[in-house]
């Protein structure tokens, strides 16, 4: 059981307005009564930014995953980091073992773009079939990044060049290391200093924005060209602003990076995702540690939100009266920037009320996922 000084998930409220035309929605009557279930009806959606960690970790969290998601962008910070197409061949080998036997989830590889990294792995990388991006993380950024970027424009500048050539996409963690820069500015000081420049320098350079955090970088993705800038969003980062990390005490299960930001930027990245734009999809940036990882002096960044993210982004559709333009966001959007084929599978989400988990035990501890202990409306089900 979670610990009970840390109090339950609070899921904040947006305005609801009708918007019109839930096309894709039905109600079921539920025996003589008056009542009805709502269902959902969807493409089968992708998580395009998950991480999987490896080892008995992997082994844990993949089915969560795999029972919602047809594929799923797999982040490289491991250690060691994945930077070669060999290790990620490797990887995605290990992912394919953890999964349930009649399951048909894809992982989508990437590598661990480093000042070391050759335009002869990028070529390797998109002859291989299984990497479809490369991502970048600043040296120090985030969980596992210590072997990240330091010098973009410098060093990597003819690895983009050749990414550009091979169509493969840059998969940015839109953030500045330098300590001098506020944690709550990182994001907004990235976009003005590295990424605007980056776009200005190579235009035709394929860029995804992950799990982005502010008003600032919903502008700047909207300015950009549609299908050569988009973004993904979080639950997190749609249901939760930062005082979620300090109401009641401090909650090391509400810290991710990019951390959470004021309320003005959380409602503005709702009325991006909810807005039928498609420069937006779904990257749930799910990621696992034990609970001893993260109840602990120096807790780890992370938010553990697989078993519960479609709920939630369910949840948020809903609220804003969009729950028309929830599958374009989940399941169509981001193959499409992509350049693959949408999934021809379905899935349901049904309004149904269940409870999640206070936690999920393993043999080697506990994970306490996202919105522990509490009840949800849509529950996703086979269609």
């Amino acid at each position: 059981m979670i610990n009970s000084s840390i109090p339950p998930f609070k899921a904040l409220k947006f305005p609801v307005t009708n918007k019109g035309g839930y096309n894709q929605l039905k109600c079921k009557a539920a025996g003589a009564s008056s009542s009805s279930t709502m269902e959902l009806t969807i493409t089968r959606p992708d998580d395009w930014h998950l991480h999987l960690r490896d080892g008995e970790l992997l082994e844990a969290v993949v089915p969560h995953s795999a029972s919602h998601f047809g594929r799923a962008i797999v982040m490289p910070n491991l250690k060691p980091p994945i930077t070669t197409t060999a290790a990620a061949v490797a990887y995605r080998e290990s992912i394919l073992k953890a999964l349930p036997t009649d399951s048909n989830f894809n992982p989508l590889m990437t590598l661990y773009l480093t000042d070391t990294t050759s335009s002869n792995e990028i070529k390797l990388a998109r002859n291989s079939g299984v990497v479809f991006a490369v991502k970048l993380y600043p040296a120090g950024a985030t969980t596992n990044s210590q072997d990240g970027v330091t010098d973009l424009f410098g060093k990597c500048l003819p690895v983009l060049e050749e990414m550009i050539e091979q169509n493969m996409p840059l998969l940015v963690h839109g953030e500045v290391t330098d300590s001098s820069v506020d944690i709550f500015d990182r994001e907004k000081v990235f976009i003005d200093t590295i990424l605007q420049p980056l776009i200005q320098r190579l235009p035709r350079l394929k860029v995804v924005m992950e799990h982005i955090t502010t008003m600032d970088a919903v502008k700047f993705v909207q300015s950009c060209d549609e299908g050569s800038v988009a973004a993904t969003v979080t639950p997190q980062h749609l249901i939760l602003n930062r005082n979620a990390i300090f109401q009641g005490g401090l909650q090391p299960h509400n810290y991710c990076l990019p951390v959470l930001k004021r309320e003005t930027h959380r409602q503005a990245i709702v009325s991006a995702v909810t807005s039928g734009s498609k420069r937006f999809f779904l990257g749930s940036d799910s990621a696992p540690h034990e609970r001893k990882r993260k109840e602990t002096s120096c807790g780890c960044a992370g938010i553990y939100n697989a078993p519960v993210a479609l709920s939630l982004y369910a949840k948020v559709f809903e609220e804003a009266g969009a729950l028309d333009k929830l599958e374009a966001f989940t399941s169509l959007n981001g193959p499409d920037f992509y350049g693959l084929p949408r999934n021809t599978s379905k899935i349901k989400l049904i309004k149904s009320r269940w409870e999640v988990p206070e936690s999920f035990t393993f043999s080697f501890g506990e994970i306490i996922p996202m919105a522990a202990g509490e009840t949800l409306e849509w529950q996703p089900s086979p269609a």
